[in-house]
């Protein structure tokens, strides 16, 4: 049989295998219910964190974590999403914008995407759904972006493909060089170089499932980077290192889960945010998504 001059490895993950939430604490869930699920049009969790204190906000298969508490003000991070309509996502801004004002709420429409920034300063980028960027990803997280010290873009990528086991590569685009950390159909870390001053953020993580558990659990044991010894099937750590040195070349608090955690793959419910009182269509309330 003739062999098929295909990119196999352009299909391959790496041992990240999928960006499970964002966790950011906020000091009113009203006004986080506006921006997350009135303004972005996401969807909160009916099953888990029903109560006042914390709100778990479905996007795709993925979730913001929002506990109530001193804002977490992470400056140097953008979540990246896919919302399946732009212009539905416009007109449900202009709507909040008036409750919102105020607060550090803002918006901006660009070529490539909606530019937003939540009331206490967080930033996100909606994109539409686009094959050759993001799969077959409809609605979801499609990457979380980092800024980084400049001349770091390197070691950062070696220490998740040696530490992580994670498949990485170095792109460029409009706005420069970028180092891209797989996570799983569609999803990414990306790292992106900058010479603004560095800014302490207040205590916010991501969550990130990895199928070789133990693995990167005994390499960052060794170098005493654990940061949480949180359960069986949960550890967390901090500090991206330079391997060779051991000099800290950023700091983000990871979650990791293995793929035995009982929330893995647990199935996460959209709204078809198109339904309204006046044109509701029976059996139309579930978002049509695919990741």
């Amino acid at each position: 049989m003739a062999r098929k001059m295909l990119d196999r490895a352009g299909e391959d993950l790496g041992n990240i295998v999928d960006v499970g939430h964002i966790n950011l604490r906020v000091p009113d869930q009203r006004l986080a219910t506006l921006y997350y699920v009135t303004g972005l049009g996401l969807t909160r969790d009916p099953f888990l964190m029903t109560g006042v204190d914390n709100m778990w906000v479905n996007v795709g298969q993925s979730q913001f974590h929002l506990p109530t508490g001193e804002a977490a003000y992470a400056p140097r991070t953008v979540a990246g999403l896919v919302v399946p309509d732009r212009a539905a996502l416009v007109a449900r801004l202009q709507k909040v914008a008036i409750d919102l004002a105020g607060t550090r709420f803002s918006w901006a429409a660009t070529n490539d995407a909606i530019e937003l920034t939540c009331p206490w300063g967080n930033r996100a980028r909606c994109h539409t759904p686009d094959p050759q960027r993001f799969g077959q990803m409809s609605l979801g997280m499609a990457y979380v972006e980092f800024e980084v010290p400049r001349g770091s873009l390197a070691g950062i990528g070696r220490f998740y493909e040696e530490m992580i086991g994670a498949r990485q590569s170095m792109d460029a685009d409009g706005q420069g060089p970028f180092l891209r950390v797989a996570c799983g159909p569609g999803q990414a870390l990306v790292f992106r170089e900058t010479g603004a001053e560095p800014v302490i953020c207040q205590p916010h993580h991501i969550q990130i499932y990895v199928a070789d558990f133990s693995g990167p659990y005994e390499n960052l044991w060794e170098r005493d980077l654990i940061s949480e010894e949180s359960n069986r099937q949960q550890y967390r750590f901090e500090n991206i290192v330079d391997l060779e040195s051991g000099r800290t070349l950023f700091t983000i608090d990871h979650e990791v889960r293995s793929m035995t955690h009982p929330m893995f793959g647990r199935p996460l419910i959209n709204r078809n945010t198109s339904q309204t009182a006046g044109t509701y269509r029976s059996g139309a309330d579930a978002a049509q998504i695919w990741i």
